[in-house]
């Protein structure tokens, strides 16, 4: 191990010699190639040092420097038993925050455009660190109503809870929701089976609805906003009271509401 430390030492000194001429950190080029080696890798055997610094053109000890230094930061993990390498909870935290950024700056023009059709407060919510928060919001400006921007709310109670919680691994929605659903109001759902076939017509219909379940003047209608594979990325939604959103609206509502969703998955079609 001795000899490898020396020899990363003099390929360091070679990063720096090589960054003057060119403009560019060769070490930081190198270790976005074994991040992405890491990331692409098929097969066990394929994630040792060994093996990604064959893949990416390295010596042994210099792609062991890098993954090592990578390491302690979280960014990579290697499991000690078998030498295989993985990408690390740190670089998904990086991952997650930036789409989160990105995603709400191309959902913006979508939530004005959605309150203004709707005439009603057209929020986005994103679930992160096992939380539902608003991340956005656009209020008409003939409206007076109470932000929800930066709010927690619950997952059972919330149509934007309904429309994540339908669209995720069943599994996984299980886990979330844990052991007894609170009652907030008087129509939160608290029992598994009615709240299981409120989740089966969401995913149905692809919106989920609140009707006051978790503040009693406060109905919604929410989509999710999907990924590739159908996971959900965010929540569109659009809220009021309920004696303006009624359940007459909810049909109606939640077309465009999913349309908007829909639009927000594809930011290149987002009209500027």
């Amino acid at each position: 191990m001795n000899a490898e430390i020396s020899a990363a030492a003099d390929a360091g000194e070679s990063d720096v010699e090589t960054g003057r001429r060119s403009g560019r950190v060769q070490s930081v080029d190198r270790a976005v190639a074994l991040l992405r080696a890491v990331a692409r890798a098929a097969r066990p055997g394929d994630a040792t040092v060994a093996a990604l610094a064959a893949t990416c053109g390295l010596n042994r000890a210099t792609a062991w420097r890098i993954l090592t230094t990578l390491e302690a930061e979280s960014i990579v993990a290697c499991d000690r038993r078998t030498g295989q390498w993985q990408i690390g909870v740190g670089l998904v935290e990086l991952a997650g925050v930036a789409s989160v950024d990105s995603l709400v700056g191309s959902a913006r023009p979508v939530l004005e455009r959605l309150s203004l059709q709707t005439g009603e407060t057209a929020a986005l919510a994103v679930f992160r660190a096992d939380r539902l928060t608003y991340v956005d919001e656009v209020a008409p400006t003939s409206v007076v109503a109470a932000t929800w921007k930066g709010r927690v709310v619950p997952l059972h109670a919330t149509s934007t809870g309904k429309a994540l919680l339908a669209f995720l691994p069943a599994e996984s929605a299980r886990t979330l929701l844990g052991g007894r659903l609170k009652r907030y109001t008087d129509s939160t759902i608290t029992d598994r089976h009615a709240l299981d076939e409120e989740l089966e017509l969401t995913r149905r219909r692809g919106f989920g609805v609140c009707r006051g379940e978790f503040e009693a003047s406060a109905f919604g209608v929410s989509a999710p906003v999907l990924d590739s594979r159908g996971h959900p990325l965010a929540l569109v939604s659009v809220w009021g009271p309920g004696g303006r959103l009624t359940e007459e609206r909810f049909e109606a509502l939640g077309e465009v509401v999913r349309d908007a969703a829909e639009t927000i998955a594809r930011p290149r079609s987002v009209v500027r």
